[in-house]
């Protein structure tokens, strides 16, 4: 049997799983929020793909919000977010969230350092009021290396099934990488709490990302009788922040 086999099999019973979690959330009454965030190209899209491949498309939102209008940017940063916030039996997936304020907009001169500083200041204390009004809330910062950055930015422009994916900003994903990584590096530190830590998902090889993101989200969301069916994530593929990981190795520089 080949590796491909293996990861459509293990796929398979995950995604079965994920149906049996959403059934039981539905049933409970359950709101449950997944921030997808991490640097261009590191496999929001696909990711996202395959824990919503099967679930109930009334009870599931993927949200990837545009641009904010004229009107929107003169709101209350958070204000355009808080309407996709899942309401009872919802499973709702940022596709870049908030976080946009703590990595993009800094980055490419988007936001004032002053409106950097309010974000980084007022996101811990906006999502603990998301979790203690029944949000459970899981984090996740997709990491990826530059040479694979750099390997799957190019595939993008000779494909033309990846047209769609190809973005301005991934013309300096490359050249700004060290800005993107000292903004990523303040946003872990300064945003990572105990009401909603970030959890990182090493993602140079795409398909073991995606088995253990499911993974972990099942274990993390699913009822005990359900999660204790699935596979702990591979901790060198998935593990919560710490400020430690900075230096050691375990997120890329």
């Amino acid at each position: 049997m080949s590796k491909d086999d293996d990861y459509d099999r293990e796929l398979a019973a995950l995604q079965a799983a994920l149906v049996r979690f959403q059934i039981a959330a539905i049933k409970a009454g359950e709101k449950s929020l997944v921030i997808f965030e991490g640097r261009d190209a590191a496999g929001k899209d696909g990711a996202i793909k395959r824990i919503t491949e099967h679930l109930s498309v009334r009870n599931t939102r993927a949200i990837a919000l545009p641009k904010p209008t004229d009107r929107e940017a003169t709101q209350w940063y958070f204000q355009r977010y808080v309407r996709h916030l899942p309401a009872a039996g919802e499973f709702v997936l940022f596709n870049r969230s908030w976080y946009n304020r703590a990595g993009v907009e800094p980055v490419m001169g988007f936001c004032t350092p002053d409106e950097h500083e309010a974000f980084l200041r007022d996101a811990p204390v906006f999502e603990a009021m998301v979790v203690k009004s029944g949000v459970r809330i899981v984090k996740l910062w997709l990491d990826i290396s530059r040479e694979e950055q750099a390997r799957r930015l190019k595939a993008r422009t000779a494909d033309p099934l990846k047209a769609l994916k190809v973005s301005p900003l991934d013309a300096v994903a490359q050249a700004k990488w060290d800005a993107y990584t000292e903004a990523r590096d303040q946003m872990l530190r300064r945003t990572h709490t105990a009401d909603a830590p970030w959890i990182v998902v090493r993602t140079d090889h795409k398909k073991k990302a995606r088995l253990n993101t499911i993974r972990y989200l099942l274990r993390a969301l699913a009822p005990k009788a359900i999660a204790k069916t699935v596979d702990k994530p591979d901790p060198k593929v998935v593990f919560e922040f710490e400020t430690e990981a900075l230096t050691d190795g375990r997120l890329e520089r």
